[in-house]
């Protein structure tokens, strides 16, 4: 088996880039980072353990890779969370 990686296109490079380093949200700095580290040669395994300030499980950084692959810088947005009301 191959180890999974992203091949990014100058815009798509530059769009991660410029996310990572100035996105407001930190989560989504750290989303980019991720795939920016993929697209360079690691694997996501490596850098779920070892590339990132917190360390991720591995599923959480290949689900990442996936919503990138598919949708874009879009798909790792994250969605709002559903309100929870007060119970009665």
């Amino acid at each position: 088996m191959h180890p999974r990686t992203v091949i990014l296109d100058c815009d798509q490079r530059a769009e991660l880039i410029h996310t990572r380093s100035r996105d407001s949200r930190p989560y989504l700095r750290e989303r980019a980072a991720a795939i920016l580290k993929i697209a360079d040669g690691m694997t996501p395994y490596a850098v779920a353990r070892q590339g990132l300030a917190t360390p991720r499980k591995p599923d959480t950084v290949y689900d990442w890779l996936n919503r990138y692959q598919r949708d874009g810088l879009p798909g790792l947005i994250q969605l709002p969370r559903r309100a929870r009301g007060f119970p009665p």
